[in-house]
């Protein structure tokens, strides 16, 4: 019976393990691919292991007191009870509090000191990494608008729900909200900022590895809050030139007969109004910029993946995909529905 009792004790953690395949991806907060996560990652190892060398320490002696104790009578615990608090063991147990309470304290005082520094590292990024890339990042239920700032205002452009930064560098990004609260989190690359309407906060990322990562809103508002996600793209440096060259690029005319046809049914139906494409008369700023919209891994905020089927299925009935968000139904028929998203696969 004592032998099934032990094949079961140590059996019973294993299922457990299979949590841990969640501890890892391109959104885990185990990353270390940021410099801001890899100083958070290492103050969440040191207070793991530092409280755990005190959990185990408390339990093992737990554990010897029970072992010790087991099937004793309360006469013999009694007399033990008489032992341990006679004068002679006085000194002794005085000094293994003072010893106990001198670790706890030390090692209370050692966490203080560790998050003071990973506070200040946080809030004062090595001087170093000045920020080369500048970003105005917008929150709206439930999506993400994304302004490029440069030196020259001429090349600044608009993008949406997916950012490119360069591996090496400091990106500084100033995170506004236009409806309600919303909060930055990509935990592969750095900690939290709510971005708050009417109230300007900013954070500064520096990747350190190369990779595609994913963000979402962590703080929830409202409806579709689980599909609001933001792609994070970091690029080498020459990549990161090369997508910037694209995006400061407008629109090209279609040249494809059926994508003619979806740009002309594009500027008269009321897409226009809301969306932005640069080079053309749609000039909309209530809705996600689509200038490159088919060069973005996802749509409708990280909620469908960027396919031709993708694209039918989320124009066709938006509200249906993500019920609650602000694009309407247009009513295309299946011939001018077919044209748009020819249309919309050109802008890339």
């Amino acid at each position: 019976m004592r032998a099934g009792r032990h094949e079961w004790a140590v059996a019973l953690p294993l299922p457990l393990l299979a949590l841990l395949s969640g501890c890892g991806g391109i959104q885990t907060i185990g990353g270390r691919e940021g410099r801001d996560a890899a100083l958070i990652n290492d103050l969440f190892t040191l207070f793991c292991i530092v409280t755990g060398i005190f959990f185990a320490a408390i339990m093992a002696f737990l554990f010897a007191a029970y072992w010790r104790r087991r099937g004793w009578r309360a006469d013999r615990m009694a007399e033990e009870d008489e032992r341990l608090a006679a004068p002679s063991r006085g000194g002794a147990l005085r000094v293994g509090m003072f010893l106990w309470t001198g670790a706890v304290v030390g090692g209370l005082m050692g966490l203080a000191v560790a998050s003071f520094f990973t506070d200040r590292g946080l809030a004062h990024p090595n001087s170093d990494n000045k920020p080369v890339v500048s970003i105005e990042l917008t929150g709206n239920q439930w999506w993400w608008d994304a302004k490029y700032h440069f030196h020259d205002p001429s090349k600044d452009f608009r993008t949406a729900n997916e950012l490119h930064i360069p591996l090496g560098a400091a990106t500084y990004i100033v995170l506004k909200a236009n409806d309600v609260i919303h909060s930055f989190w990509v935990p592969n690359l750095a900690g939290k900022q709510d971005l708050i309407p009417g109230h300007l906060n900013d954070i500064v990322l520096v990747p350190t590895r190369a990779g595609h990562y994913r963000g979402q809103c962590a703080e929830y508002c409202g409806l579709q809050h689980a599909h609001m996600a933001l792609d994070i793209v970091v690029d080498t440096p020459a990549d990161y030139q090369r997508w910037v060259a694209r995006q400061q690029q407008t629109a090209p005319p279609p040249a494809d007969p059926q994508a003619r046809a979806g740009y002309v049914y594009f500027m008269n139906k009321q897409c226009s109004a809301c969306h932005t494409i640069a080079g053309t008369p749609a000039g909309g700023q209530v809705a996600p910029d689509l200038t490159h919209v088919a060069s973005r891994a996802t749509i409708a905020a990280g909620t469908l993946p960027n396919t031709v089927g993708s694209m039918h299925a989320w124009v066709a009935d938006p509200q249906g995909v993500k019920p609650g968000n602000n694009m309407p139904y247009i009513g295309l028929n299946a011939d001018e529905l077919h044209a748009v998203v020819a249309y919309l696969e050109t802008l890339k």
